[in-house]
């Protein structure tokens, strides 16, 4: 079952010390799913973050690209066209950044789960009865490279 996907999730599976298993169950569902979807800033985000941890020296760029390379394998869906009017219904409602609405407003729309880490978008989940990838459900163990 196809489910959206948060930069959160994707980030996390970067970095080792950053192991949580619900990314560990949307990283064996993104391996095994027809597909995943995706708001368009999703790529923004993750490049944003790789990008931040290079300048600390949590990572090499040899290394953003070989991850980048690596999760552009998954079938991941871009959605072009959120609802705009909903997104800000949504970031005013619960209080979230636009950006996180946008995550919401897909997984509502597509009434799939939506996989993240963010406390302020699970509980906004939750209020409005979307399920999160993880809650309630066995997780499985991630296989590094």
């Amino acid at each position: 079952m196809a489910f959206v996907l948060d930069s959160s999730i994707a980030c996390s599976w970067a970095f080792r010390d950053e192991d949580h298993p619900h990314a560990d169950l949307a990283l064996d569902r993104v391996r095994n799913e027809e597909a995943i979807f995706v708001p368009s800033l999703f790529w923004y985000e993750l490049r944003n973050v790789l990008v931040v941890r290079e300048r600390s020296g949590r990572i090499r760029a040899a290394e953003t690209a070989a991850f980048l390379r690596d999760i552009a394998q998954f079938n991941i869906v871009v959605d072009l066209f959120p609802d705009e009017a909903e997104v800000l219904r949504l970031a005013r409602r619960h209080e979230l950044s636009v950006y996180d609405a946008v995550y919401l407003e897909l997984a509502m729309r597509k009434q799939i789960a939506l996989a993240t880490l963010d406390k302020a978008l699970i509980a906004a989940c939750k209020k409005d009865d979307v399920p999160v990838l993880g809650d309630g459900k066995s997780h499985s163990t991630r296989k590094r490279k």
